[in-house]
């Protein structure tokens, strides 16, 4: 029986094993789509914002059902470089309108011919590989406000305006 979803579950029972529903990236990033998840259960989805991954979208008395982003081709680059260099290469990705995303130890691009000719060209080493990509999505290891300079602190009153 298709079960219509328009928005994720918000009262999730953690404590019911979880049905995975496999999307791709293009699909998660649709309103309207079908989907199976591995139990065959199938789903309609009309959504008013997309899903993310790990979203439960549907609970029964003994299973929830939980989105899952496959994995895809990707290219990855350590980010076992200077941080001027892992700029550079943000800033040719980005000069290109290439999707990025990046987390402590490396940038992902999608395994497309554009992105292997830009990693080319720059001599930047690479490694095809497979993973969930999320462009845009750029985590960072934790670092105080200290560590980002002057202009990164928020706290105290605000400055008086120095025009005159």
């Amino acid at each position: 029986m298709l079960q219509l979803i328009s928005s994720p579950v918000t009262d999730i029972d953690s404590t019911r094993p979880e049905i995975p529903v496999q999307v791709d990236r293009i699909q998660l990033a649709k309103r309207r789509w079908r989907g199976h998840a591995e139990d065959g259960q199938e789903f309609g989805f009309e959504l008013a914002a997309p899903l993310k991954p790990n979203d439960t979208v549907f609970q029964t008395p003994v299973a929830r059902y939980v989105i899952h982003q496959r994995p895809e081709p990707v290219l990855e680059v350590s980010l076992a470089v200077t941080p001027s260099a892992a700029a550079g290469i943000g800033w040719a990705v980005g000069n290109l309108h290439l999707d990025l995303s990046a987390d402590s130890t490396r940038l992902l691009l999608p395994d497309e011919p554009a992105a292997r000719q830009l990693l080319g060209r720059l001599a930047v080493p690479y490694q095809p590989t497979s993973a969930v990509f999320r462009p845009g999505r750029f985590v960072r290891n934790p670092c105080s406000a200290d560590e980002l300079g002057q202009s990164h602190r928020h706290e105290g009153p605000p400055r008086p305006d120095s025009r005159s």
